[in-house]
C-alpha cells in the first residue's frame, strides 16, 4: 500500500500464508484482518477495494492486516473453494490477534469473495471473540451462501454494495439480508468494483469505524 508496508509469511494451513501489515500514525485501536476477491479471478491483497479499506482502517487508527489466500502470490497450496479459505483466514487471526485475553480490538473485512469467507470467518470467531467490527463490500452471496451475522452484532456491521454490480446482483444481497433484518448500504451507480468511488468508499468505512460499537 505504501512504503511503509511491511509484508512477511507464516506457516498457515496449506503451507506459507503471505500477509501485509500497515500500521497507523499513532498507538493502535486494534487488528482489522482483511480478505480479498475471488483467486481464480485475479483476487490479490494488493486489490483496489482492499486497499481501501485498509486505508480507511489505518486512518481510523487501526493495524491493517491483508493477505493472500492459498495458491495468491506468495501463499503456498491451490484454492479451495472457499473451505481452505475460511481455515486461512483463521489462521492469520490467531496470527496476528492470537490471545482471546488481548487488550487489543480485532476486526474483519472483507470484498466480494473475501467478504463471503468472512462472514464464516465472523460466524466461527463470534462466540469466543469480542469482534468490534465486520465491513462487507460486495459481498459474495451466489456461488456458495453466505453466513448469516447475529442479530445482536448488526449495529457493528457495514454491507456496503453498488447499486450497479453486475459481479454480484444487489438483488441477491438483498435475499441474503432480508431474512436477517440487515441493513445494507447502496451506493447509486456503482459497480462492484467502486471504480471512480474509492474515496467515498474509504469515508463510508472511516465513518462506520469511528461510529459506537454499542
Amino acid at each position: 500500500m505504501n512504503s511503509k508496508t511491511q509484508k512477511s509469511s507464516f506457516q498457515g494451513p496449506a503451507g506459507a500464508l503471505e500477509i501485509a501489515r500497515d500500521e497507523p500514525a499513532g498507538a493502535s485501536r486494534g487488528v482489522a484482518v482483511i480478505a480479498h476477491p475471488h483467486p481464480l479471478f485475479g483476487g490479490t491483497l494488493d486489490n483496489k477495494v482492499v486497499q481501501t479499506l485498509a486505508r480507511a482502517f489505518v486512518q481510523s487508527g487501526w493495524t491493517a492486516v491483508r493477505f493472500n489466500f492459498r495458491g495468491v502470490g506468495g501463499s503456498a497450496g491451490s484454492h479451495d473453494e472457499g473451505l481452505g479459505e475460511l481455515d486461512d483466514f483463521l489462521a492469520v487471526v490467531r496470527h496476528v490477534a492470537p490471545s482471546v485475553e488481548s487488550q487489543s480490538a480485532l476486526a474483519l473485512a472483507g470484498f466480494s469473495f473475501g467478504a463471503f469467507v468472512t462472514t464464516h470467518a465472523f460466524e466461527r470467531l463470534n462466540p469466543s471473540r469480542n469482534i468490534e467490527k465486520l465491513v462487507l463490500v460486495g459481498t459474495s452471496v451466489s456461488r456458495a451462501p453466505a453466513a448469516p451475522i447475529d442479530q445482536a452484532a448488526h449495529l457493528k456491521t457495514l454491507v456496503l454494495h453498488g447499486e450497479q454490480d453486475d459481479t454480484v446482483l444487489l438483488s441477491a444481497v438483498l435475499d441474503w439480508a432480508r431474512p436477517q433484518a440487515l441493513p445494507v448500504t447502496v451506493v447509486p451507480g456503482v459497480g462492484h468494483f467502486f471504480h471512480g468511488q474509492l474515496t467515498l468508499l474509504k469515508n463510508l468505512v472511516a465513518r462506520h469505524l469511528s461510529s459506537p460499537t454499542l
